[in-house]
């Protein structure tokens, strides 16, 4: 039986740099960091309050073939891959915050039928959703 979702991917361009950006700036912890043979590097991060849940930082590459790869680079350097919803308690504070560290924001907080979101870039180029939801 399923118990939870354990592991998410996110890809990234730089490992090293996507780390220290979801550590330093949003705020997770940095989790397992090994190299796996010669070009294989695994990177995690996870939330304080959700340590269950790991985000691999992956680098488009094996085993992935060569030419989805290279889709996927080419759409992370686009600005055209999603990312993560991430929860928060005040999206207007959480906006001005993260805006404060130089964080690019596509869309400002705006009211939806769910809660209040905004969305900014990672440093890799993917959306990342801000919500915070209907009390």
């Amino acid at each position: 039986m399923i118990t939870n979702v354990s592991l998410v991917t996110v890809y990234c361009l730089d490992q090293s740099k996507a780390r220290d950006f979801y550590v330093e700036v949003l705020g997770f912890e940095a989790g397992t960091d090994v190299t796996m043979g010669e070009d294989f590097r695994w990177v995690t991060v996870k939330h304080p309050s959700q340590p269950e849940l790991e985000v691999t930082l992956m680098t488009p590459g094996p085993p992935l073939e060569p030419d989805m790869a290279d889709m996927i680079r080419r759409q992370l350097e686009k600005g055209q891959m999603g990312g993560l919803g991430l929860s928060v308690d005040d999206c207007h504070k959480t906006f001005e915050e993260l805006s404060a560290k130089g964080v690019t924001f596509i869309q400002e907080p705006a009211d939806r039928p769910y809660g209040i979101e905004a969305v900014m870039r990672d440093n890799s180029g993917n959306w990342l959703v801000l919500v915070e939801p209907k009390g």
